[in-house]
């Protein structure tokens, strides 16, 4: 009998491989982003997850009297979120119909984020205290939306997911019923909040560049926001860099980019 559960176990496993991680979330864009995904976790969970805990994150900061205290710098956000915001479809339709948010929090934290859905958070030290221009907070906020389009939490979460449970594969055929109470803590401890790995980090560089060019910001804007964010990352790495900082290696990357980005940002200049 064990022996059989465990065949009917592995059995289910590759069915659900072959069914659910045999998927990507969006287009390949002008950059050629193309990388199969496992997803063992539905779209839907995720964002009720995230949904909450972006919520908590307000409803703190308006708490503490630190939530968009400087009406100027959320308007200046907002309008840069609405020109990348306008350039999603590129990679997935549906993102621009997804309930984009833009909000600030008053802190001297290097840290910027936005949650699956189109939840936009910057903490207002990561504006200041590198005194960003609006190309380079569009680096930033096109390399976090890169994130959300690629559902890189859901991807993690569903690896984590997986891991913990030793049947999660299996489990998702069965619509992992048996561990909402567990993928809910997994979601706060793992999936949304911890660092992305070294190949979302990639896939956000590139799809982050594509949109801003795209959106009329120019892409090379996106090597000195790294370089500021190196010398800032000095001593003690800021959050927003955590277990990925910015190194040359990454700034290679995204130099090598430039000839297939560029020109769409001079198409949208003209």
């Amino acid at each position: 009998m064990k022996k059989l559960l465990t065949t009917t176990v592995m059995a289910a496993s590759l069915s659900a491989l072959t069914l659910t991680g045999c998927t990507s979330t969006t287009s390949t864009g002008a950059v050629g982003v193309d990388r199969q995904q496992l997803l063992l976790v539905s779209s839907e969970q995720v964002l009720q997850l995230s949904a909450e805990s972006y919520n908590k994150s307000i409803k703190a900061a308006r708490a503490k009297g630190v939530l968009d205290t400087n009406a100027a710098q959320l308007n200046r956000l907002k309008g840069i979120a609405n020109r990348l915001v306008s350039q999603v479809n590129v990679y997935r339709p549906d993102a621009a119909k997804w309930n984009w948010e833009v909000h600030t929090i008053k802190s001297n934290d290097l840290n910027a984020f936005v949650m699956p859905g189109g939840k936009v958070m910057f903490y207002t030290g990561i504006i200041d205290r590198l005194n960003l221009s609006d190309d380079e907070i569009a680096a930033i906020m096109g390399h976090e939306m890169a994130h959300a389009l690629r559902e890189h939490s859901r991807e993690r979460l569903s690896r984590d997911y997986a891991t913990q449970t030793g049947i999660g594969v299996a489990a998702s055929v069965f619509g992992l019923s048996q561990g909402q109470a567990q993928l809910a803590g997994l979601a706060g401890d793992l999936g949304l909040s911890r660092p992305h790995s070294r190949t979302q980090e990639a896939e956000a560089d590139q799809i982050g560049l594509e949109l801003m060019a795209r959106a009329g910001y120019n892409p090379q804007a996106a090597v000195t926001l790294w370089q500021k964010m190196q010398r800032a990352s000095q001593g003690e790495p800021p959050q927003f860099l955590s277990t990925h900082p910015a190194s040359s290696n990454r700034i290679a990357q995204l130099q090598s980019l430039m000839p297939k980005v560029v020109p769409l940002y001079q198409k949208a200049r003209r």
